[in-house]
């Protein structure tokens, strides 16, 4: 029996496994899915959305982060966006576009130990600043770059 139909046995018996879990009313789907801040996703602006998300909106800017965005996207509806900190013991970074319709556009929460960066694509309707907020040790950080829009990219 070669490795590929080995593989696909697996595959074929631990997606059958699933399946009957399912059927059965053993597995619901919302229980295998990850919470999500629905209010903060929600949010208007870029102070509610840090709000909603943090309890708290005062974000002490920080030289600690630094954000990787073109200074020029061509297309607003895939724009790349890293963001790295040196900062001990981050929690979770929060990516926001202040002049998007929902300014929050990505959040993550990390585990301890895990090294400060993430890295995305997200979309922006048009020119704006991107703002990275770090928590680090129960205090928030943030640090902020333009990105100029040239075709937009919520529907634009």
């Amino acid at each position: 029996m070669s490795l590929k139909r080995r593989v696909l046995l697996k595959r074929t018996m631990a997606g059958s496994a699933v399946g009957v879990a399912v059927s059965a009313g053993l597995l619901h789907p919302t229980s295998v899915m990850a919470a999500w801040p629905k209010a903060a996703f929600g949010a208007d602006s870029a102070a509610d959305a840090v709000a909603k998300l943090y309890g708290a909106s005062d974000a002490a800017p920080s030289g600690e982060i630094q954000i990787k965005a073109p200074d020029i996207a061509e297309n607003g509806a895939v724009v790349p966006v890293s963001v790295r900190t040196t900062l001990k013991n981050v929690e979770s970074i929060a990516i926001i576009v202040e002049k998007n319709p929902s300014p929050l556009a990505a959040s993550f929460t990390l585990s301890p130990g895990a090294q400060g960066y993430v890295s995305t694509r997200i979309k922006m309707g048009k020119t704006s600043n991107v703002l990275a907020v770090v928590k680090a040790d129960g205090k928030l950080y943030s640090a902020s770059k333009e990105v100029k829009v040239t075709i937009g990219g919520c529907g634009g």
